[in-house]
């Protein structure tokens, strides 16, 4: 019997291992739109549902359950697949979902060629749309599916992706995007694409001398995205999807070439594990300072001491549910500054401690109240930020060396000086007078 029960204990264990859970909770709710079926998107939703992820669903218009309550988050994340839809109940508002992400709470919308409230909210994250009912076209590669369903190359350079993932089919709309450094694109339009209401030929010469202008062409090209992320300071994320179409069976099924399934269920479930926040999200544990050959940290510091910065990095592992020490960073800098950084330097790992990265600098010769600043963003990644504020004093007066190398002419000069005085005195004191004596012997003669 006892044997038993440890086999159904390791069973369950294994169980709760191989869920994939997010670090900020595992509620969903999905916002569906009337006119799209539960079904069509049932590998996606199942994905979910099998990590762990508890998904409830209402239409826009249902007042329960509501997003927020009494100003707090109820779901950990929200999925919005309402591309059509131009009323919502009072609780989803473009302000109602920019709170949600100021409350760590992450959102997967899904866009449209209509203008909605959605579209009007992308704007605001650097988004900009294209005109209203002009999706993404292209004629290549040749295939048997209309202009406006293209398969995309996923390229593997963001580090949520993995590499060597299969094309995924898309239709839907493209977005440019702006100059905001919180914006993370993961898929681009091909090269050979553009968005416009017709899928005819007759305006793409036209299309292309814009492009090479710089007019309509921001409506042409890879440097269009389709799927983009955009992910606050704080830590919430967002991920935009110009078309829902994206996430559901047919294309997650449909063959990009004879025998090569798409990718897109694959890549959908990536995208949800970094907006879920499950992949790249890291945290500094602590981070210490102190002088050398010394193990607590100091009140203050004086200048032209030599200090050693200590921080501990962890990163999320969804397998465990458990943050592990991370040392895979080699870009991470710290700055001692004071208003601007007087000392900016490389945080390196520490080879033989697992998460540890430190660094040993000398104090500026400048007294005043300082910070220790780690702040590490790169897109994808979460962003971490640490200041530790510590002030830097000039020595005290006994604190001076009494003699300075540099100095050294100074002392020989001043030396040599006073030993030629004391020289000279000498001499003339103890003088030779018999020139004076001589003298006197003739006056008394």
């Amino acid at each position: 019997m006892f044997r038993i029960w440890r086999v159904l204990l390791l069973v369950l264990s294994l169980a709760i291992l191989s869920y994939a859970r997010s670090s900020t909770g595992s509620s969903v709710l999905v916002v569906l739109d009337p006119s799209l079926s539960k079904d069509n998107y049932s590998i996606f939703f199942k994905g979910l549902e099998e990590q762990g992820y508890e998904l409830t669903f209402r239409a826009p218009k249902d007042v329960a359950p509501a997003i927020i309550q009494d100003g707090i988050a109820s779901f950990a994340h929200v999925i919005l697949f309402t591309p059509e839809t131009k009323t919502y109940a009072k609780d989803i508002t473009p302000q109602s979902l920019v709170d949600l992400l100021s409350q760590n709470t992450n959102v997967i919308l899904a866009l449209g060629s209509k203008q909605t409230p959605l579209t009007s909210l992308a704007s605001e994250f650097s988004l900009i749309l294209p005109p209203p009912g002009t999706p993404l076209i292209s004629h290549f590669p040749e295939r048997d599916t209309p202009a406006t369903v293209i398969p995309i190359p996923v390229s593997s350079s963001s580090p949520a992706l993995t590499s060597g993932l299969a094309p995924v089919w898309y239709s839907g709309i493209p977005f440019a995007l702006g100059n905001n450094p919180l914006l993370v694109p993961f898929l681009n339009a091909p090269a050979e694409s553009f968005a416009a209401d017709t899928t005819e030929d007759s305006g793409a010469d036209a299309l292309v001398d814009a492009a090479e202008k710089g007019g309509e062409g921001l409506w042409a090209g890879k440097d269009m995205s389709v799927v983009t992320g955009f992910q606050t300071v704080d830590g919430g994320r967002v991920l935009f999807v110009g078309g829902v179409e994206l996430f559901n069976d047919e294309f997650a099924k449909k063959e990009v070439t004879k025998g090569v399934r798409s990718g897109n269920a694959q890549f959908a479930r990536e995208m949800a594990a970094w907006t879920f926040q499950e992949s790249l999200v890291l945290r500094i544990d602590d981070s210490a300072h102190h002088k050398v050959n010394e193990t607590e940290p100091r009140d203050k510091y004086t200048t032209n001491d030599r200090i050693v910065y200590t921080t501990h990095i962890s990163k999320y592992n969804p397998a465990t549910n458990a943050w592990e020490p991370f040392s895979g960073l080699t870009d991470v800098q710290l700055e001692f500054t004071m208003l601007d950084p007087h000392i900016r330097t490389a945080l390196p790992p520490v080879p033989s401690k697992p998460g540890e990265y430190s660094v040993t600098f000398r104090v500026p010769d400048r007294h005043g109240v300082f910070k220790f600043v780690v702040d590490y963003k790169r897109k994808g990644w979460t962003h971490l930020h640490s200041s530790t504020t510590v002030p830097v004093v000039p020595p005290r007066h006994d604190e001076y060396p009494r003699f300075l190398s540099a100095a050294w002419p100074y002392y020989v000069g001043a030396i040599s000086t006073s030993a030629g005085f004391v020289l000279f005195s000498v001499l003339w004191l103890a003088g030779d007078d018999r020139d004076q004596r001589k003298k006197k012997g003739v006056k008394a003669e």
